[in-house]
């Protein structure tokens, strides 16, 4: 029976059981890739679960069995066709980390299968990652001759430290779970067949504490995040919107429609000095 007091949205599906507010990516026939429509519905449904009064805890999770391949193929060919929708996209990516950042309610991140490009920015803002074993997590901008600006570059050196999110952002190299647990990019890698109850008995934990005295420990641990995303993020998202201009981004994605390896121009050799 549907809970009519939930909003309803095409490509999220929201349940609630007891106070635990499941957020589900779903266009699992894509591996839950985002699109707009998404991209749009990601930006207030965090929004929805702040102000959500009978939910105290909030899970993300992806449907099928991939968390979120990223940015879907179709849209991302269109983008690069045309660039100028890169404005309105950038306010939407801008609300979705603030909305997940601002959200005082633990957000948890049920990482049930791989999480790429945006879906890896999306695992990696939750306060708490519970991966499936067999997942692979990383953000591979580069490889379609994009900055990784939408929050990679603001969120990986938290985790991991500048020289690790240099070299894992600016390669564009996927992890495996162990690896990004190993790391500290994610919490806890487990087996397939004990994700769910580990995600359970962790939101249960939670559930059963002390509400006012959990959101308030996030939101005084997330006041320094904020402010690192808050100075990183509009330079980013800046130098993404350049780079969706640029030749070698053209490149990428007719690369990757015609399945083959890009061929990259190279920075022009500076004039001799006279």
């Amino acid at each position: 029976m549907t809970d009519s007091t939930l909003p309803h949205y095409q490509t999220l599906r929201i349940e609630r059981t007891d106070r635990l507010l499941t957020v589900e990516m779903n266009r699992p026939e894509l591996l839950n890739a985002v699109n707009l429509l998404m991209l749009t519905e990601l930006s207030e449904v965090f929004i929805y679960a702040a102000s959500d009064p009978h939910s105290d805890v909030v899970l993300l999770t992806g449907a099928g069995r991939a968390f979120s391949a990223g940015g879907d193929l179709e849209h991302i060919a269109g983008n690069a066709e045309h660039p100028e929708r890169f404005e309105h996209e950038a306010r939407l990516a801008k609300k979705i980390i603030f909305s997940m950042l601002d959200l005082e309610k633990p957000l948890i991140c049920r990482l049930n299968g791989h999480a790429v490009g945006l879906g890896a920015t999306l695992a990696l803002m939750c306060d708490v990652i519970f991966a499936v074993d067999s997942a692979k997590i990383g953000d591979p901008h580069v490889a379609l001759g994009l900055v990784a600006g939408d929050g990679g570059a603001a969120i990986w050196p938290q985790r991991i430290g500048f020289g690790r999110a240099k070299e894992y952002l600016m390669t564009g190299e996927l992890l495996s779970a162990p690896k990004a647990e190993q790391i500290g990019l994610i919490n806890h890698s487990v087996a397939a067949a004990e994700l769910d109850d580990r995600v359970d008995a962790f939101c249960r934990r939670l559930l059963e504490g002390a509400t006012k005295a959990i959101r308030w420990t996030k939101v005084l641990v997330n006041q320094e995040l904020k402010r690192v995303v808050h100075s990183v993020l509009d330079t980013g998202l800046a130098y993404e919107g350049l780079s969706a201009h640029s030749a070698d981004h053209k490149e990428g994605v007719r690369a990757l429609l015609e399945k083959r390896k890009p061929v990259y121009g190279r920075s022009p050799e500076p004039e001799p000095k006279q």
